[in-house]
């Protein structure tokens, strides 16, 4: 006789959004969060969120708590705390969040690609990052993939999609999807895409979504790098 149950585990991709954390000061904090969430409101209330704290700083249960606080009376969907030397997993559940390893090959997310071990320590940033990640597949509503180094996708992004790279995102088709450069900070890092019609696009931390893209730029092969805090729009061949 088939045995009666009551739950079963499925397995599912799941898009969750990282917020880098480069500092626990909560005045800044504030003024950053009330600018984001003006800019688009809708996009970081839906999306499940999990924190990355700058591994810098050691924070104590009271110091995460009032940044959860923050992030929760603007209706942020926190989810977990990425696993972080700064703060222990048993302060992190006790906070009521769960502990993620960033890059797990778990739920089907193409892990980060490591640091190769041979490249010394003192070598600058830029020539520092991670090796390049090449997707040849479509990524699909639900994905998200993250490279330490440079991000090339050789087929189309999806609606739902998301793309980050501590460098440059390469897409050799159309991007229809989220793509984030220069997650850590790196404002030299440029997005490439022959056919430009993504939610959001984001560099080092300045961004546009959908509504804010250049209506000119839609459904063209575009170049876009930072010039200070502006984004830049450019053909990726000469016009």
């Amino acid at each position: 006789m088939e045995e009666n149950t009551v739950l079963e585990f499925r397995g599912r991709m799941l898009m969750m959004t990282v917020l880098h954390l480069k500092t626990l000061a909560l005045d800044a904090l504030h003024a950053q969060l009330d600018k984001s969430l003006e800019e688009s409101p809708d996009w970081l209330r839906d999306v499940p969120i999990v924190l990355d704290l700058p591994p810098q700083v050691e924070a104590s249960v009271v110091e995460l708590a009032l940044v959860l606080e923050a992030l929760r009376a603007r209706d942020m969907n926190l989810v977990a705390v990425a696993a972080s030397s700064a703060i222990s997993e048993q302060d992190i559940r006790a906070l009521g969040l769960g502990m993620v390893t960033l890059g797990s090959q778990r739920g089907g997310n193409v892990p980060r690609a490591e640091k190769r071990a041979d490249k010394p320590e003192a070598e600058p940033a830029a020539a520092s990052r991670g090796e390049t990640l090449v997707i040849d597949q479509p990524v699909r509503s639900g994905q998200q993939i993250y490279s330490r180094g440079d991000l090339i996708v050789l087929a189309p992004v999806g609606t739902g999609a998301e793309l980050l790279a501590e460098g440059h995102i390469h897409v050799y088709s159309n991007l229809r999807g989220r793509a984030l450069a220069g997650v850590r900070g790196d404002t030299s890092a440029r997005v490439f895409c022959q056919q430009l019609n993504a939610e959001l696009v984001s560099i080092a931390g300045h961004y546009r979504v959908a509504e804010d893209l250049p209506e000119s730029w839609r459904n063209q092969a575009v170049h876009i790098s930072l010039d200070g805090e502006a984004m830049q729009f450019s053909p990726l061949k000469p016009r």
